[in-house]
């Protein structure tokens, strides 16, 4: 075949994706439907990770199991903006990596809500102004991200999917590395970052700032000036990239959650967040937590933080393995209960990202 040739039948196929994508969508459009009359969330991440999961294993190649979650994440975003206006809160500014996070999640067709804190996400998602939230729980680096714990004491929003990013910070600017004086970075970005910048750029004022996409808005209107963030912050102020994958940690990664209302149902690979406060006696805590061992259930984390309402009084956030509806993490958090002041759960959600 020639290159003419090869067009044509590209062209032909073309038609056919186009037919056959209309085609799945009415049925989405008619799924819709019934789940809006059920009074049922749009949202289903375990029918999205069993989408992705079926697609892969179709796959022959030439296309990696990454490019075809790229693309089905796409038509899935579509689907979602076809059947609901949808609107998803993250914890802004534009660009930064909690923004990319959502973008990854929920894909370009919907709507995005930045928010300037984290109460604002939980708050737009409470009072119905967004149908689901994002933000930042933890980082493999610099540990859990305090506000977003706290905020669940008195939230009844629920955690319906996590997603997992690899942070890959970049150095970007419109001079070159020499020419750099001037480095604006966030406080986590430079604590993640802070090896490479003594290596290789050891002579440049360090300024912090309020995001990473503030950093490189103010990078970006200054000679001599760089800045260090993700690639969406380049992209959307106009810089060039000088350096990927600056972080000291290769595997550094950030954990987010995504807020909604209802709990996912069971998808046979699940993880569960709880939290929960133990009486004031010696040996409590390890009582409470013999609920796990005694059903054999694996807890993957567990986080104290001050109550606030009362000193020395504490709130523990654990996850597990397993869904709360599977018979014995159901059992194991009936018996927690026995053992403490407070159970909550959090929500059960996919257990993969």
């Amino acid at each position: 075949m020639n290159l003419s040739d090869h067009r044509q039948s590209i062209d032909k196929l073309d038609a056919q994706i186009v037919r056959l994508l209309n085609e799945r969508m009415r049925h989405v459009l008619s799924i819709g439907e019934i789940k809006l009359k059920a009074g049922q969330e749009i949202y289903n991440p375990h029918r999205e990770r069993a989408v992705f999961d079926r697609a892969c294993r179709l796959n022959e190649g030439p296309m990696t199991n990454e490019h075809v979650r790229a693309i089905y994440r796409e038509i899935m975003s579509s689907a979602l903006s076809l059947e609901k206006t949808m609107t998803i809160a993250y914890f802004g500014p534009e660009a930064t990596f909690t923004h990319q996070a959502a973008l990854r999640r929920f894909g370009a067709s919907l709507r995005y809500a930045a928010q300037p804190t984290i109460g604002d996400v939980f708050t737009e998602v409470s009072k119905r102004r967004a149908d689901y939230g994002v933000v930042p729980v933890e980082n493999s680096t610099e540990g859990v991200v305090t506000h977003t714990l706290d905020m669940f004491v008195e939230s009844d929003l629920k955690v319906v999917s996590q997603i997992v990013l690899r942070v890959q910070q970049c150095l970007m600017s419109n001079s070159t590395r020499k020419q750099i004086k001037k480095l604006y970075v966030h406080p986590q970005s430079l604590a993640q970052c802070r090896g490479w910048i003594q290596a290789h750029l050891p002579q440049a004022e360090i300024i912090e700032t309020s995001s990473n996409a503030r950093s490189a808005e103010l990078a970006a209107g200054e000679k001599g000036a760089a800045a260090i963030g993700g690639s969406l912050a380049a992209e959307k102020y106009g810089l060039n990239l000088l350096e990927r994958d600056i972080q000291d940690n290769a595997a550094n990664a950030t954990r987010f959650l995504v807020l909604g209302r209802q709990c996912s149902p069971p998808s046979g690979n699940d993880r569960t967040s709880l939290m929960v406060s133990v009486t004031d006696k010696v040996g409590a805590l390890h009582q409470a937590l013999a609920a796990f061992r005694r059903y054999k259930i694996n807890m993957t984390k567990i986080e104290s933080r001050p109550s606030k309402r009362k000193a020395w009084e504490y709130f523990f956030f654990i996850d597990c393995d397993g869904h709360v509806e599977d018979r014995k993490v159901a059992r194991a958090v009936e018996l927690l209960g026995g053992y403490c002041n407070f159970v909550k759960v959090l929500g059960s959600y996919p257990n993969t990202d």
